[in-house]
């Protein structure tokens, strides 16, 4: 009897499951040094058109071409690279741009990893502000903190680093509202998984992307959770190699319902692509 009730308290702790649809892969390619790298991307309302980072300051910006919902094409470019105050070049510490989030008002808004913060940009190829940071990120790790960044209805910032400083340790949701930082809530490490990415949902729910590598290849979870930290579903965990290194993620509505877009990062690497992914959820 107690290990029946073990096992029911076991599965109660358990994230519930969702179900998901595959819609479909693009690899996508262009002919420019400065394309790959990927981490962060936005898509429109409407899903034709997005704007999307990479790792080393650039923006880029295009419209997908979609056959029956899916992706057939993709118009984009050029790579435009982000400034700092005055149009100033980032150095490369500065450089390492992760997480993307877009205010209804067309405003952008870029997390960095290595010296951690935020800017804000007024559009793609406008000077960005100065970086947005808290005493509370000098514990994080160099080159693995501010991975995610969502924004809210009401204009708040949402960031969480990549790792949490111990397998053991949650991870801290940080929040940037009204000019103050705080940590209103943290969700649970599960696994050997990893922060990539993050968006919140026309739901209003908060959206995560975590990978992991597994020396052969990547393999990735999308969890989702109120703005407490709660209700955690687990909607996607794909097999090692399914994809390549999903970074980003675009939480957008169509006729049919929710749809993730995801894109990797290729890290620059001959042996690795990039891909832009795109799932449907179904309840």
């Amino acid at each position: 009897m107690r290990l029946i009730t073990f096992l029911a308290a076991l599965l109660l702790a358990l994230p519930a499951r969702s179900e998901e649809e595959f819609i479909g892969a693009y690899y996508w390619a262009l002919d420019d040094p400065r394309f790959g790298g990927f981490s962060g991307i936005e898509v429109t309302d409407d899903g034709d058109s997005f704007v999307a980072i990479n790792d080393r300051a650039m923006f880029i910006t295009g419209q997908f071409e979609r056959t029956d919902g899916q992706i057939t094409s993709i118009i984009a470019g050029p790579m435009v690279p982000m400034t700092g105050p005055g149009g100033r070049a980032l150095t490369r510490p500065e450089s390492d741009s992760e997480g993307i989030a877009i205010a209804p008002d067309g405003t952008i808004y870029v997390s960095f990893e290595w010296m951690h913060g935020i800017r804000r940009f007024d559009a793609v190829g406008q000077p960005g502000s100065e970086l947005m940071t808290t005493s509370d990120f000098d514990s994080l790790q160099n080159n693995a903190s501010l991975e995610a960044l969502a924004i809210g209805e009401d204009g708040a910032l949402y960031t969480i680093p990549e790792r949490s400083g111990a397998a053991t340790l949650p991870f801290p949701v940080y929040r940037l509202k009204d000019g103050i930082w705080n940590q209103p809530f943290s969700i649970p490490r599960r696994g050997a998984f990893l922060v990539a990415g993050a968006d919140i949902g026309p739901d209003e729910m908060l959206y995560v992307l975590e990978r992991d590598f597994v020396g052969i290849g990547f393999r990735s979870r999308v969890r989702r959770f109120d703005m407490t930290g709660g209700s955690e579903q687990v909607l996607l965990e794909t097999a090692i190699r399914q994809h390549d290194n999903l970074e980003g993620i675009s939480v957008w509505e169509d006729e049919q319902g929710l749809r993730l877009t995801m894109i990797s990062d290729d890290n620059f690497g001959f042996f690795q692509r990039t891909e832009v992914v795109e799932y449907r959820l179904t309840d």
